[in-house]
């Protein structure tokens, strides 16, 4: 099949994701972990995908100086940049079963790399987003983050961190929207996903593969309207209280 610009597409809410975004450019930052490395593979079968990572890159999102020089390196005109960074235990501070357990070392960690790092990746790379046609910039958030949905308490500087990527997700695609009115910022929700972030909660909860959850999030991805931005959704499209 032969796939057109993205630019060359009107917008409609039951566009696939191959319809809506095929074609065109996708960055996923994250790539070398379970679900973002399910994602790269998953978006490559419609796309051309670029992808950068600690591991693979040296990109360190906690440092602004890392993020502006990646920044600088790569060639505007994405259609799709996806952020899969993240982590629940950070430097050896796992969640906290009490408040009586939060280490400040460890909170600030889940800051660093849970919410100031995706605003910088916002920060630095909006700008490389396609000028013209639908774009998308989706961040990782977690359900845990919602402060609506929380009846359990614990995992406080986790929790804490993910709602605040939110409302750092929530604000840019207010900014955002204001000059590109194609544009689809939110924060994505893929379920408790078997990787190593989740290994040691699996038996918690009901689990899928990083191939089933990157399939979910691209049939989300392709479903999400202009109307849509600036919200927080789960895996199978449903709004995530915040």
């Amino acid at each position: 099949m032969t796939l057109d610009a993205p630019g060359a597409r009107a917008i409609s809410a039951d566009m696939t994701f191959e319809e809506r975004y095929g074609g065109g450019r996708a960055l996923v930052f994250g790539g070398s972990g379970g679900i973002g490395g399910a994602l790269v593979d998953r978006l490559n079968r419609c796309m051309a995908v670029e992808t950068l990572s600690r591991s693979h890159n040296g990109l360190d999102v906690t440092v602004e100086e890392s993020v502006a020089n990646w920044a600088g390196k790569l060639t505007p005109g994405y259609s799709v940049i996806f952020d899969a960074t993240g982590a629940l235990e950070i430097d050896g501070y796992a969640p906290e079963k009490s408040i009586a357990a939060i280490e400040p070392e460890g909170m600030a960690a889940q800051f660093a790399l849970n919410a100031l790092g995706p605003a910088l990746l916002l920060k630095h790379f909006v700008p490389l987003l396609a000028e013209d046609g639908p774009v998308l910039f989706a961040s990782l958030s977690a359900r845990v983050g919602s402060i609506g949905d929380n009846k359990i308490g614990g995992w406080i500087s986790y929790r804490a961190a993910k709602a605040a990527l939110n409302q750092v997700m929530h604000t840019a695609a207010i900014e955002i929207g204001r000059k590109r009115k194609e544009a689809v910022v939110v924060a994505l929700h893929p379920g408790t996903v078997e990787s190593d972030l989740t290994r040691k909660y699996l038996a918690r909860h009901k689990s899928v593969t990083p191939a089933e959850a990157a399939e979910n999030l691209v049939t989300v991805m392709g479903r999400l309207t202009p109307e849509q931005t600036g919200g927080f959704f789960d895996w199978a499209g449903e709004r995530v209280e915040w």
